[in-house]
């Protein structure tokens, strides 16, 4: 199987795929209205033309997946023990006492920012510094800096009992994770009227240890749902950067993957493929509910298809199942079934059954040699501006309830 990107075939190419004599684009034309019959406005203005990349993909062997989902256990830094010394001078040998306190131990601290955009960087477990012991002469111990770990804005925050204890959705949010522990006393510290040389100190505090579960509330724009080797990792190979595992013989992804789709507006919609869902996933059969979850981080869902299979409508119906299952929100969401490999000879009639067997748009398409690519990301763009909208909508009611009459 070829690893170079196809190249986008315009919509009139749709006729390779004609069954029985009918144009292909009356299985696509429903698509059409039922994605635009809410967003009047953005149909009038002009659409956006996705961009092919010319720039060569990286030769690299290692391949970078999205994580987006991570367990971590944090340890704040341990305090500085205090000192115990007395000030010997040469004109008087007992001065008194001079042992310096410890430094604190420093916080582990998650900040919000938009320069990552995954939890792939961050590793099981997070430590702090500990801070410096005291000195003599009353030389306090230096305090150690905080441990700053950077996620991506949307990321949620659960103990271990599963209760969200952090909520980090715009830029610059900071959650402590571990507080460091305070630094000990010197014997300056414990000087009095009534004990003048002190020979006791204390041991600087240990910091906190806690386990974390971070979450992103949302992982892409657009996600791939779909059996395994429905073609879904060479469907995100065509139309973005992205290079998941392909090959000739049967497997599934078992870790998603993200691609960024670019368009000639400037705007970039995110799209991932994620593991292929088995019948039974909600009883956490095969990848079971860790796959589901990725499911829940996607903004609208796109069901890939394979259309040269026996009764592909009955795939489409097992993945609904699935999702309804888990939760009965992840149907409401935007979606349309994406016929994929056309360029078989079987898939022409099985794509007219398709669209009679289901309610949602149908749009066939061939990953593999590019066939009505750039249809596709044109629904896609769509599907985005319309989820956009709402969203703005909602966050708009949202604030004006928050804010009351004046």
């Amino acid at each position: 199987m070829s690893h170079d990107r196809p190249s986008f075939h315009s919509a009139n190419q749709l006729s390779l795929f004609k069954p029985h004599n009918k144009p292909a684009t009356q299985v696509i034309a429903p698509a059409r209205r039922v994605l635009l019959q809410d967003v009047a406005r953005y149909s009038n203005q002009r659409i956006a033309v996705p961009l092919r990349s010319k720039k060569p993909k990286s030769s690299k062997t290692t391949t970078q997946y999205f994580v987006d989902c991570r367990h971590v256990r944090t340890i704040g830094g341990k305090g500085g023990d205090g000192c115990v010394s007395f000030l010997r001078l040469w004109c008087n040998e007992n001065a008194g006492p001079d042992g310096g306190d410890g430094g604190n131990g420093g916080h582990v601290v998650l900040q919000a920012t938009q320069d990552v955009k995954d939890l792939n960087h961050i590793t099981s477990l997070l430590r702090a510094d500990d801070g410096e012991k005291g000195a003599t002469k009353d030389c306090h111990g230096k305090n150690a800096n905080h441990s700053v770990v950077k996620v991506p804005i949307g990321t949620i925050v659960r103990n271990p009992q599963g209760k969200v204890v952090g909520d980090l959705s715009s830029e610059g949010m900071m959650f402590v994770a571990a507080r460091g522990g305070a630094g000990g006393k010197g014997n300056h510290f414990f000087k009095s009227d009534l004990e003048q040389a002190p020979q006791v100190a204390e041991f600087g505090a240990t910091g906190e240890e806690t386990a974390y579960t971070l979450e992103l509330r949302s992982m892409a724009h657009i996600g791939f749902i779909g059996l395994p080797n429905a073609g879904k990792s060479t469907l995100l190979r065509a139309i973005s950067r992205a290079r998941p595992k392909v090959a000739a013989y049967p497997f599934t992804t078992l870790k998603p993957h993200l691609g960024m789709v670019q368009y000639d507006d400037y705007e970039q919609i995110a799209v991932a493929d994620l593991p292929g869902l088995i019948e039974g996933s909600h009883k956490n059969k095969g990848l079971g509910i860790q796959f589901l979850k990725h499911a829940e981080r996607c903004n609208a869902l796109l069901f890939v298809i394979d259309a040269s299979a026996d009764e592909p409508w009955v795939h489409y119906h097992t993945l609904l199942h699935e999702l309804s299952m888990f939760s009965e929100e992840l149907v409401t969401r935007p979606r349309f079934i994406i016929a994929n490999k056309m360029d078989l000879p079987e898939a022409e009639r099985n794509v007219e059954l398709l669209a009679h067997h289901v309610d949602v748009p149908v749009i066939p398409i061939s990953a593999k040699i590019g066939t009505n690519i750039a249809e596709m990301l044109h629904e896609i763009r769509i599907i985005y501006e319309t989820s956009r909208t709402a969203r703005e909508a909602s966050e708009a009611t949202a604030k004006k309830q928050e804010e009351g009459p004046r």
